[in-house]
């Protein structure tokens, strides 16, 4: 139970930024004892992939604090996030971790499993990172964006260690990132009503 819980935060931490879960399974094998990868997925704490992993996430916390830019980042990750989730969740699922240490029981003999389910949570928490930043982006004039790309970022990292070392947290907090976002984004329609109405009112009726 114990290694689905990590393969689902990081596989919804993948959503938020794909390229933070990948880089923590790797830096955490190579350096510490917190995680040890299987042969067939060594491959992630590779000096050359942690390199380039690292310069893959310095483009994209650049581009996604940039309006507009964003929207374009966010288009082109709508594959890049859940095959990334998908990794997440595969590596998780065989890898000896502080918490599990007996990886693949929970999907024994169906190895697609665990990556295809990775997939369509970062799918997930992706289309609701997606959704948000528009109403974020015309509500507060692209001010917002930066702020916002900052906590999603911090929500990543944070919630990849809570997958590895604290994983039965996993869950509440997903459901406070859902449960913010969705605040955010009601509060943010009912500002952009309020503004639209104010404005039909200034203008006052036709003579």
């Amino acid at each position: 139970m114990l290694e689905a819980l990590t393969g689902i935060g990081l596989s919804a931490s993948a959503g938020l930024n794909a390229w933070i879960p990948l880089l923590t399974i790797g830096l955490l094998d190579r350096y510490t004892n917190l995680v040890s990868l299987p042969p067939g997925w060594a491959w992630l704490a590779n000096g050359w992939i942690l390199g380039i992993l690292g310069i893959l996430l310095a483009i994209e916390i650049v581009a996604d604090k940039i309006p507009l830019v964003d929207h374009a980042n966010d288009a082109i990750h709508t594959v890049i996030r859940p095959t990334a989730g998908g990794l997440a969740f595969g590596a998780s699922s065989e890898s000896h971790t502080v918490t599990v240490s007996d990886p693949g029981t929970f999907f024994s003999h169906h190895q697609w499993v665990p990556i295809a389910t990775g997939a369509g949570i970062a799918l997930g928490m992706h289309l609701l990172k997606a959704a948000a930043r528009p109403v974020i982006n015309a509500t507060t004039f692209g001010v917002g964006a930066p702020i916002v790309s900052t906590l999603e970022d911090t929500a990543s990292f944070g919630l990849s260690l809570i997958a590895i070392i604290i994983p039965i947290l996993v869950i509440a907090c997903l459901l406070i990132i859902v449960f913010i976002f969705w605040r955010m984004i009601r509060r943010l329609r009912r500002r952009r009503a309020r503004k639209a109405a104010d404005r039909g009112m200034s203008v006052g009726p036709p003579v």
